[in-house]
């Protein structure tokens, strides 16, 4: 018996190694990964160029902690800021963390203002982790349930639902943000629309509330652009990163800009492991790697061909009720539950899974080609045909 803490439905395959967008089990079976760790594994498996970093910086220096400069941590801040728009980071290990951190802004901020109860406004089907404060925040009763009470002070909306947001700006003074996925993962693979972020910018500027925007999934130029919310033309005044940044790595990010800038200071908050040079070297190999490789604008190529792909193979196929994504996150909703699909994929040699009960979610690694594109269709749409026609 493992004793391991049960706090995942595991399922039963082990992994040895990997390279590029394959992957290969305990047993030698290899798979196809569309999945990439959630969205995590940027380049893939091994890729020479983050393996070679990773072992030189292991071989100078893992940690010193944040009682002292780092030099990495300060070019990728610098780079980050380059890149997004944004003036400060703060880095932690994790999604939640970043999230987490720019909560605790947003109530900084309040108070800065004397509002006595600061208020975040939220969204339904949101995911934004699992710490208390995060999962008070995370649109999910499923995951919410059995850790009571709750954190106070948000304010949950529908999703894309401006006329919600401007009835709570009517009626609750005490609201200081706004925090919003701009693509929801977990929740489906919903995109934000681009005019709904613009007006939500414009009724948080008038508003002086901080916009923030949690880009943990869907950042990283996975969408194809490095941050979702450049497609919209906007600049948030919070953005949270993880997965993607250190392509396997554990590293998080809360960048700040506009009114959020220059909030914390020295004791507001803190990471031990935060930022380490082993983190950060991972997360400037992944950047330089992207940006020599081109792997922005093929991700938005590939993302949108695998769409088409699987348009064109399941036209006419009763219980598909939508196809849709952004880049290379890409959710194909069936009118059902498919739970089951997973391991029948697994069985074709595909890595992939289902979120929010009725949706295929796949996200591979941003170095997927047009034959991985073709191989993954090829696979999955008849798992998907024969599983509606049964």
């Amino acid at each position: 018996m493992s004793h391991v803490m049960n706090t995942y439905a595991r399922l039963p395959v082990a992994f040895s190694h990997g390279s590029g967008c394959r992957i290969t089990d305990t047993e030698g079976r290899e798979y196809l990964d569309a999945l990439s760790g959630i969205a995590v594994s940027t380049l893939g498996h091994a890729h020479p160029k983050l393996v070679a970093a990773i072992a030189a910086q292991a071989g100078r220096l893992l940690h010193t902690s944040n009682l002292y400069r780092i030099r990495e941590q300060e070019e990728l801040a610098d780079k980050l800021a380059a890149l997004s728009g944004m003036q400060e980071v703060f880095f932690c290990n994790s999604g939640c963390e970043a999230n987490e951190a720019a909560i605790k802004l947003a109530r900084f901020y309040g108070h800065k203002k004397g509002v006595e109860t600061p208020t975040i406004i939220v969204m339904e089907k949101a995911f934004h982790g699992r710490t208390m404060a995060t999962l008070s925040a995370t649109g999910n009763r499923k995951t919410q349930a059995g850790f009571e009470p709750l954190v106070s002070g948000f304010v949950r909306v529908p999703y894309n639902d401006m006329e919600a947001i401007r009835a709570v700006a009517e009626h609750n003074k005490n609201v200081v943000a706004v925090m919003l996925e701009i693509v929801q993962g977990e929740g489906g693979i919903h995109i934000a629309a681009l005019d709904f972020q613009r007006e939500l910018r414009a009724l948080c500027d008038a508003q002086e509330w901080l916009l923030i925007c949690d880009e943990v999934q869907c950042g990283m130029a996975r969408t194809g652009k490095w941050f979702g919310y450049q497609h919209a033309g906007i600049l948030p005044d919070v953005a949270t990163l993880a997965k993607g940044l250190g392509s396997g790595v554990p590293i998080g990010a809360c960048m700040t800009g506009g009114k959020a800038a220059g909030l914390f200071g020295p004791g507001n908050h803190g990471s031990t492991f935060g930022g380490n040079p082993l983190a950060c070297t991972a997360a400037l190999t992944t950047i330089a790697t992207i940006e020599q490789d081109g792997l922005m604008a093929r991700a938005e190529c590939i993302g949108a061909l695998i769409r088409k792909l699987f348009g064109e193979a399941l036209a006419g196929t009763k219980g598909v009720a939508e196809i849709r994504g952004h880049g290379l996150m890409i959710g194909i909703e069936l009118e059902r539950p498919c739970g089951e699909l997973v391991g029948k994929a697994m069985a074709a040699g595909v890595l992939l899974n289902v979120t929010a009960d009725k949706v295929v979610r796949l996200l591979p690694p941003l170095i997927f080609g047009e034959n991985e594109a073709r191989e993954l269709v090829d696979r999955v749409a008849p798992l998907i045909r024969d599983f509606l026609a049964g």
